[in-house]
């Protein structure tokens, strides 16, 4: 309170000094991002921008589609919209905690379950990569993805956009944007998708991956005198969609089955958002004040067997309920010593329940089928028999989570040399609160003559803290051209608990309850200790070594960015699927690696003529992982693909006297591999790369676009993973190709 107090009393200082400061992009005018002092490409890190032509040009709708344009950043599309898993640089994982942090128009969306939403009227993308933990906190270990939507102080009109596509894939935006007065304006937008998808479940014959997304958004901006500005952000998203089109895959001869499960396999999600932004840019200081809260209802359900057997099904039901509030202090002037202060705090409370069933299948092949087996030995004849045909094992789950930070960063030029340093204190607290129960109805045919009930359960809480401190330390040199840079800096990942295990956790103590009850000694069927040890995780660490640069030639119509880095990572988060017949997955700390690799972007703009580039390469190690008896150490990391590439050509052609008639052609290519699928390095997809092609009839207010994408119909595997020893994939979607109008009045 003391320092939100100086904050404060700061701000009559601040105040009667100059207008909102701003800079230009085509057709929008935006805000100067809040933590930086101008222009990224300025600062000394790797970062990838878009504005609003590219990203509608390019047609680049969401994560998924920055995937690959950018180099070393890599998002596959699978499963569903709530497997948002990004690997940036050798860093990422499936599940739980987030890589890479994501800001809406200032808000820190704090739920990885929220990251795959539909991006549009969007005025800049800022894709930053390495650590930014000291200016931006938890859980931007591989980087930052800052977005910024169009402001109705800026831009006035309204835009339609309507496209249509093959998987009778349909999509509507429409959006307005109009100023009450001088100083209030606000913007109104919404979008429809909706998709039969490209996948098809041979069990039924109904359609695997269908989808129907919806979203809104109400931007509201006012000038509110003295130089002080006010923005209130409040967008939403809905998602019902069925999903996890995994296949059973043969690792020796490549084939891949038909999608074949029984039971429901489906994602539905509702988040809310609301953020605002009160801020203040005068002559020596910006002051800005982010307030937010977040509302996320998502159910999954699943075959988590993703077969035709009645083995086992899952459900994750959970509501989040979130707030955030941000302080940041900034120099605003051409002094020498720049600097950004802050502070920043987070609550969030999630309530889950996660039941799992298992089914007559799953009965007989987990419980009966081992049991049976040494009962046989020792008593020929007899059995054991359960009278359920679906046994649930119902966990539900409080995971309450908070924290708060400080942090500074300086930076001080001299001549033709920057150098900066900067530092963040975390405090995060962690807690679980769980209760896990099932019960099933046995008879030992040796001594009973009727069914008897056994109940189990688990109830309990644990909590974990962490205080964190993330420094870092860089030197830029300008030149004519540009500048070129050296930094070092820390990163780290959020710890947690592993939910998914309980079922596991639950059906052993079953078992080994099971057959103590049968005067069968099972050994222990898990003390509160083990438990602890299995559900609970630890935070990931980072050093990041890095030298770039960023250069402009030829009037700034060419320029290029680029990098090479050094990533020391230490207890490393990986999702593992334990051994054996298990129906759950856990995060683990699977100890140390190390990871390598360079990047370059080029962009070249003349006359009518634009091409972008980039590549990026990874070199991912263990350094340190043993796992259950196995040493995986200097293997590759799973999931990272070695090379990224991306090539995009545009040409505009005029078709008359009025400059805005215009042809505009599109050219894209983009590839990623190898990636080695598991930690033994035995599964793997070779190199791929998919060509995309769009022309576009342009006539200033109206539009029209013919587009392909995967225009070879280049087949590959988006995903890989093992469930109860058997291997599966998700296929890359085929050739995709559509049409689409856009009106802007």
């Amino acid at each position: 309170m003391l320092l939100l107090s100086a904050l404060l009393t700061l701000t009559p200082a601040i105040a009667a000094e100059d207008s909102l400061k701003t800079f230009e992009i085509p057709k929008v005018v935006v805000s100067a991002p809040i933590k930086h002092n101008g222009r990224f490409e300025e600062e000394p890190l790797a970062v990838s921008t878009f504005d609003t032509d590219f990203l509608e040009e390019k047609r680049i709708g969401g994560t998924t589609d920055i995937s690959l344009v950018t180099p070393n950043f890599f998002q596959p599309d699978y499963g569903s919209k709530m497997t948002s898993s990004i690997y940036v640089r050798g860093i990422g994982a499936r599940m739980d905690q987030p890589s890479v942090g994501l800001y809406v128009d200032n808000i820190p969306i704090l739920n990885k379950n929220n990251y795959d939403i539909d991006y549009y009227d969007l005025a800049n993308l800022y894709m930053l990569r390495g650590p930014q933990g000291t200016l931006y906190g938890r859980n931007t270990i591989g980087g930052v993805i800052d977005i910024y939507t169009i402001s109705p102080l800026s831009y006035q009109g309204t835009r339609i956009h309507a496209g249509y596509g093959n998987g009778n894939t349909s999509e509507v935006r429409a959006s307005t944007y109009h100023k009450l007065s001088d100083n209030l304006g606000i913007g109104i937008a919404f979008s429809h998708r909706y998709s039969d998808g490209f996948f098809t479940n041979s069990y039924d014959g109904t359609s695997a991956d269908r989808i129907l997304s919806e979203g809104g958004r109400i931007k509201i901006a006012y000038r509110l005198g003295n130089r002080w500005t006010m923005e209130n952000t409040l967008f939403s998203n809905y998602v019902k969609q069925k999903g996890f089109p995994y296949s059973l895959y043969n690792t020796e001869t490549g084939a891949v089955s038909p999608i074949d499960h029984n039971d429901p396999c489906s994602y539905e999600r509702l988040n809310i958002t609301d953020g605002l932004t009160f801020r203040h840019d005068g002559l020596r200081f910006s002051f800005s004040s982010t307030t937010s809260y977040q509302y996320t209802n998502d159910d999954m359900l699943l075959d988590q067997d993703f077969t035709s057997e009645a083995l086992f099904t899952l459900r994750q039901k959970q509501k989040e309920n979130a707030i955030t509030q941000e302080f940041v202090l900034r120099s605003n002037d051409n002094s020498r010593w720049q600097s950004t202060s802050g502070l920043f705090g987070f609550y969030k409370g999630v309530d889950m329940y996660a039941p799992v069933n298992l089914k007559s299948d799953g009965i007989k092949q987990l419980i009966l089928e081992p049991a049976n087996k040494g009962i046989q030995m020792i008593f020929p004849g007899k059995e054991l028999l359960i009278e359920n045909n679906t046994i649930p094992i119902n966990s539900s789950f409080e995971l309450p989570v908070y924290g708060v930070s400080a942090y500074h960063q300086s930076s001080y030029t001299t001549r033709h040399w920057t150098f900066t340093a900067g530092v963040r204190l975390d405090y995060e607290h962690s807690a679980i609160r769980y209760d896990s129960r099932s019960s099933l109805n046995y008879l030992f045919t040796l001594n009973m003559n009727d069914y008897k009930n056994l109940p189990v359960d688990l109830k309990g809480k644990n909590d974990e803290s962490w205080l964190e401190f993330m420094p870092k330390a860089s030197v830029s040199y300008t030149l004519g051209s540009g500048i070129i840079y050296a930094s070092v800096s820390r990163g780290y990942k959020s710890g947690g608990f592993n939910t998914q295990m309980f079922s596991d956790i639950l059906q052993g103590r079953l078992t080994s309850e099971l057959m103590r009850a049968l005067g069968f000694p099972h050994g222990s069927s898990g003390s509160e200790t083990d438990i602890l040890k299995t559900i609970s995780y630890k935070p990931e660490y980072s050093w990041n070594y890095e030298i770039g640069g960023h250069l402009e030639f030829f009037d700034e119509r060419l320029r290029l960015d680029m990098a090479l880095f050094y990533i020391d990572l230490r207890d490393q988060q990986l999702t593992v699927f334990p051994d054996g017949e298990q129906t759950g997955r856990m995060m683990s700390n699977v100890g140390r690696s190390r990871s390598m690799g360079a990047e370059l972007s080029a962009s070249y703009t003349h006359n009518n003529f634009d091409i972008t580039a980039s590549y990026g390469y990874t070199h991912a190690r263990f350094m340190k992982y043993v796992m259950e008896g196995k040493d995986y150490s200097n293997k590759y990391v799973p999931y990272i693909p070695q090379n990224t590439l991306s090539f995009m050509a545009g040409y505009r052609i005029k078709t008359g006297h009025d400059t805005n008639n215009n042809i505009i052609l599109n050219l894209g290519w983009q590839g990623a591999g190898r990636i080695y699928w598991n930690e033994a390095n035995t599964a793997r997809q070779k190199f791929y790369g998919l060509l995309s092609a769009s022309v576009k009839l342009d006539t200033g207010k109206l539009s029209y676009t013919l587009w392909s994408s995967n225009l070879t119909g280049t087949e590959y595997n988006t995903f890989y993973f093992m469930s109860m020893e058997r291997s599966f994939v998700q296929r890359g979607k085929p050739r995709l190709f559509g049409v689409s109008v856009d009106i802007k009045l």
